[in-house]
């Protein structure tokens, strides 16, 4: 286990020693405890109701010096780059260390705002109750959830603005914030959308839906789960599914880049915030996957649907059949019907733009076989670009006269696949490997091709020896032009 890792539980057990006492006084707790759960305009919670600021973004300034929309004051909104007849977008950021607000939320406001049309972008400023030990700050989500829904009444009150033009994006505590919020609107007032950013896990696992984000606070609502690996009993992401599209780039445990060698990456990119940024990496991956999918619309990621990391891992699901396979990011929508209660996958890079183009692989094995894994290295043709020595490495035992799948990623788009040249790794028990086809279906496109050996012997594979496949159609002329010939 990394150092970075085992800080990370550390400091994360130290807080929960007292949130167990507090999560036990939660279960069972639900709005309905803190003066109804959806009122006309939600009452002040306590002490800390009120102590929310809600920023507008403003470009260029700092963040301090964007106008406050308070709704807590008499009157209407006195920000005059509020524009009434936009819609509304919400973020709240999560727990904070160093009461600091993060660089992230900056930039994701500035991207939304610069690559949408007719937007108003909001930051919720609960820095005074997030700056707190852990337990004390997941208590205080409530009350800044409440303080959001009392601005978006106040806004619906004074601009008519319509629920359903409301977007509320939420990192980490700030995604359960976001879902109190809008627990508090319900039937034709129901929220548009609400997205989770790793929604917290900690205080939040196993809950009931009431005591976190949840599919019943939106019309839509959307999560992206990057930080759910266990280590010491704690996850730092929520793993439990809680939206109608749950998405998990890369299985969703940890994410590539995040370890501990890339420390000095980091240090380079962020100088002496080079450490924390590879402590909060994973966790923080999932707001990058987002302002990826703004600032790069010609590179979106597709998810897939699948029972777990394993079975995709192993290439069982790429079907985009009945709409199954919705966009990560900013451009998910609730059309995909297919998707709600299932968990999305889906394999990323370690840079932005983030998208892998996903490449299912089915291998036709025809000679007998018994207890061997083979190794393989394929170089891919396509139209566009050709790419060499993927190294194919089998985690079953596979046997003759069946067919194994497997995934393949790609950073870029080769084109329509044309050929392929096959090696076989071979290990002293065996003199030969016979492949009879190979079929290859891109899930980005959909598109399923099937190759064969380009000449009659070339389904034997020797030790180290590279045989052509081309599409088995092409092939078949080949054979039958060939046979014309002779004759």
């Amino acid at each position: 286990m990394s150092i970075v890792r085992v800080l990370c539980c550390l400091l994360l057990t130290c807080q929960l020693a007292e949130g167990k006492r507090i999560k036990a006084n939660r279960t069972g707790l639900s709005l309905h405890h803190l003066g109804g759960p959806h009122p006309a305009t939600p009452p002040p919670a306590g002490p800390n109701a009120g102590q929310s600021v809600f920023r507008l973004y403003s470009p260029g300034g700092r963040m301090e010096d964007w106008c406050t929309l308070d709704p807590f004051q008499v009157g209407g909104p006195s920000c005059p780059g509020f524009n009434s007849s936009h819609g509304l977008i919400v973020i709240s950021p999560g727990w904070s260390l160093d009461g600091m607000m993060e660089s992230w939320v900056l930039r994701l406001a500035s991207g939304l705002e610069q690559s949408l049309a007719e937007v108003n972008v909001v930051v919720t400023d609960w820095l005074r109750l997030a700056h707190q030990h852990y337990p004390i700050a997941v208590q205080n989500t409530r009350a800044v959830g409440k303080d959001v829904a009392t601005l978006l009444r106040w806004l619906q009150d004074h601009y008519k603005l319509s629920p359903k033009r409301v977007h509320l994006i939420g990192y980490s505590l700030g995604a359960h914030i976001s879902g109190f919020a809008g627990s508090y609107f319900r039937g034709s007032e129901k929220l548009g959308r609400i997205t989770g950013l790793d929604p917290a896990g900690p205080l939040f696992e196993g809950m009931s839906p009431v005591d976190r984000l949840s599919p019943d606070d939106a019309d839509f609502v959307d999560a992206i789960h990057t930080f759910t690996q266990e280590r010491m009993g704690l996850s730092v992401g929520i793993k439990q599914p809680v939206a109608h599209q749950d998405f998990y780039p890369n299985g969703g445990t940890f994410q590539p880049g995040c370890d501990l060698h890339n420390i000095y990456h980091h240090i380079t990119e962020y100088g002496l915030h080079g450490f924390e940024q590879t402590v909060k990496c994973a966790h923080e991956r999932s707001v990058h996957l987002l302002i990826d999918s703004v600032l790069h619309r010609d590179r979106q990621s597709v998810a897939y649907v699948c029972r777990d990391q394993d079975a995709f891992e192993r290439g069982l699901c790429l079907d985009c059949r009945r709409r199954r396979c919705p966009r990560l990011g900013y451009h998910a929508h609730h059309g995909h019907g297919g998707t709600v209660g299932k968990k999305l996958f889906l394999k990323t890079r370690a840079r932005m733009p983030y998208k892998l183009y996903h490449y299912q692989f089915k291998v036709q094995f025809t000679n007998h076989l018994k207890g061997m894994r083979p190794s393989l290295i394929i170089a891919l043709t396509g139209t566009n670009e050709e790419i060499g020595e993927l190294p194919i490495q089998f985690e079953e035992e596979v046997s003759g006269n069946r067919t194994y799948a497997f995934l393949i990623t790609l950073e870029r788009d080769i084109g329509d696949l044309m050929m392929l040249r096959v090696q076989w790794q071979s290990t002293a028990l065996w003199k030969s490997l016979s492949v009879g086809r190979i079929s290859v279906k891109v899930g980005e496109t959909q598109k399923r091709t099937s190759f064969c050996p380009a000449t009659e012997d070339g389904q034997h594979l020797q030790a180290s020896e590279e045989k052509l496949f081309v599409r088995c159609q092409e092939n078949h002329q080949k054979q039958r032009r060939k046979k014309h010939n002779l004759a």
